[in-house]
């Protein structure tokens, strides 16, 4: 099944990485990440940490735990938090309200996209559509790679990838699951976490290296 959906369309390209920011001081592993519109929010375990994609300079901290994906929905930060999915204001980092976990624990990548959430199930292979507001699965996209990230662009479904040393940004179908895109990163370069800055980047969770990379969008993708 899986081998059905490496099409012969799917196009495979070198990751341009055009910026890398960390390790930020007390950081050695970075998960989840989103885009506010201008910072960059990493999820480093015990802290969520926002920085200046231009300055790389470190601007908030939030002692809230960040154990993988993080997502923005305009107004609140979204975390998983072990078998929970956080609702954070930024502004205070309180906890407004907290929903289950699709994967009970097991998982990844979280982003925001047309009101719903959408979760990662690493090891399982599969992109979760949750009610935000219920936790309650409204559909399940599979892969055929483990999923460490996902985001949405301009209508377009990526999630990353992350086995062994090799480490890929997939653009999928989100229909069929379909591979129709692939970026592959460096060598031993993993991505633990996703997301859009709604334009030309991406930007990476790496994992144990404590940094963030940002990653060129390809110009096809955004034809």
């Amino acid at each position: 099944m899986s081998s059905k959906k490496d099409t012969p369309q799917a196009t495979l390209r070198a990751a341009e990485i055009v910026r890398e920011y960390g390790p930020f001081d007390g950081v050695d592993k970075v998960g989840g990440v989103t885009h506010d519109g201008q910072r960059v929010w990493a999820a480093t375990g015990a802290r969520l940490i926002a920085f200046d994609p231009g300055s790389g300079e470190a601007t908030r901290t939030l002692d809230r735990a960040a154990d993988a994906g993080t997502a923005f929905d305009g107004k609140h930060l979204y975390q998983i938090t072990e078998q929970r999915i956080d609702k954070i204001d930024p502004a205070t980092g309180d906890v407004v309200t907290s929903i289950p976990a699709p994967g009970h624990g097991n998982d990844s990548g979280l982003t925001w996209a047309e009101g719903s959430l959408w979760v990662g199930q690493y090891r399982d292979r599969k992109i979760h559509q949750i009610d935000p507001a219920t936790g309650a699965v409204l559909r399940t996209i599979e892969s055929n790679r483990f999923v460490t990230g996902v985001t949405w662009v301009d209508g377009e479904l990526w999630h990353a990838t992350w086995e062994g040393d090799e480490s890929e940004l997939r653009h999928i179908d989100p229909q069929s699951g379909a591979v129709l895109e692939r970026l592959e990163m460096p060598r031993g370069v993993g991505i633990s976490g996703l997301e859009s800055d709604g334009a030309d980047l991406f930007y990476c969770g790496g994992g144990g290296s404590g940094k963030v990379r940002a990653v060129r969008r390809p110009k096809s993708a955004r034809a």
